[in-house]
């Protein structure tokens, strides 16, 4: 705790001080550019990552960076995703992955989660993940490469399930939304995003720049999971 009480304190005296301007702007509302859908997990930073400012991503993080289907939970994900696409009017939804996820990691290997009940009904809705890796991935072996496919397949998952929400349903059909599948490898710094042309994941400059606006993030309709 004294490491994150220091840190507190030079936030006070260094960086709130420093950019006391903007702090006092974000008093008075926020636009922010982008929903970002992430893990839990501490070693990912999303703000670092893709070095915004506060006000500029609103943050929905938990175990898997899952998106449980509109109706199939009363939580917090449904509730954050409509305030932010109805109220805060964000043009981008990003879900992004990462390497080396803990939370794919037990969805591939059930006896890890023997004494984590609510971490195993979690996973739940990402139970596709689980079916596509197995059907569709043969030809990997490796446990690690079985792990980063399912990193992969998970992000693409939780987009389709994005789309049964009302709120990001209506957007998308009013072009005014685009969703984004990215996975961050934290340990080299790269960051993939999905091509929905090419059907994989490629450095995400070439998503942000060859992809069309309606297509980001998407999977060709053959494709997607039915949940």
């Amino acid at each position: 705790m004294q490491k994150l009480v220091e840190g507190v304190h030079q936030f006070q005296r260094v960086v709130f001080s420093s950019k006391k301007h903007l702090f006092e702007a974000l008093a008075g509302g926020q636009q922010p550019l982008a929903l970002f859908i992430t893990c839990a997990d501490s070693r990912i930073d999303p703000s670092l990552l893709t070095q915004t400012d506060p006000g500029e991503l609103f943050v929905l993080r938990n175990a898997g960076n899952i998106v449980p289907p509109y109706g199939a939970v009363d939580g917090g994900e449904a509730a954050t995703i409509e305030y932010a696409v109805e109220v805060l009017g964000v043009h981008n939804i990003i879900v992004c992955g990462h390497s080396h996820c803990g939370a794919m990691a037990g969805l591939l290997d059930p006896s890890q989660l023997t004494k984590l009940p609510a971490v195993r009904a979690w996973l739940r809705h990402s139970e596709s993940t689980c079916r596509i890796v197995d059907e569709n991935n043969l030809h990997v072996d490796s446990p690690v490469d079985r792990l980063d496919a399912a990193v992969e397949e998970n992000v693409l998952v939780q987009l389709d399930h994005l789309r049964t929400h009302p709120a990001v349903a209506a957007a998308l059909r009013r072009n005014v939304l685009d969703l984004h599948g990215w996975v961050y490898r934290f340990e080299t710094g790269e960051v993939f995003g999905y091509h929905s042309g090419e059907r994989q994941f490629v450095p995400v400059e070439r998503t942000e720049f060859s992809d069309s606006p309606t297509s980001r993030g998407s999977r060709p309709v053959d494709q997607e999971v039915q949940s």
